[in-house]
């Protein structure tokens, strides 16, 4: 007997947000390190020579096997239809890449694991990204007129 429980969209949103928050937690008093997921991954490509490849490597292969994980039990992971090619896909990650490192993490980073330290740096970081994005949405949907 499979039993199968719908949770309200809000719900399951605030249940993953909470599971982030504490493996970002357990990260960091288990490990003292922050859960950054850019700082992690730009650490392995670039080798720092530190020691730490063990368990970025391990931290970033979970969030693959946790994606599998999840893609197994519900069947599919969903669909994201790209409206660009492979050339489109590369600039917009160099310029990701290229951002992230200019303001010293990417959003997720500033946002949870910086406020939840209450990094000043990572509070005008968020504020700034949010802004960013409302005024860009607003321009998009009210001013410009695409998007939904």
């Amino acid at each position: 007997m499979e039993v199968v429980v719908d949770f309200p969209s809000w719900i399951r949103a605030a249940l993953g947000g909470v599971m982030i928050g504490i493996a970002a937690a357990i990260l960091f008093a288990f490990n003292g390190r922050i859960a950054g997921v850019s700082g992690v991954l730009g650490s392995l490509v670039f080798g720092r020579g530190d020691g730490q490849t063990p368990w970025r490597t391990l931290f970033l292969g979970g969030l693959v096997l946790g994606a599998a994980v999840v893609g197994l039990a519900r069947g599919d992971l969903g669909e994201v239809a790209l409206e660009t090619g492979w050339t489109g896909m590369i600039i917009a990650g160099l310029i990701v890449g290229f951002g992230t490192r200019m303001g010293g993490g990417c959003t997720s980073g500033h946002g949870i694991c910086g406020i939840g330290r209450l990094s000043q740096r990572s509070i005008v970081a968020t504020c700034t990204f949010m802004a960013a994005g409302f005024v860009t949405v607003y321009i998009l949907r009210h001013v410009i007129g695409s998007g939904s």
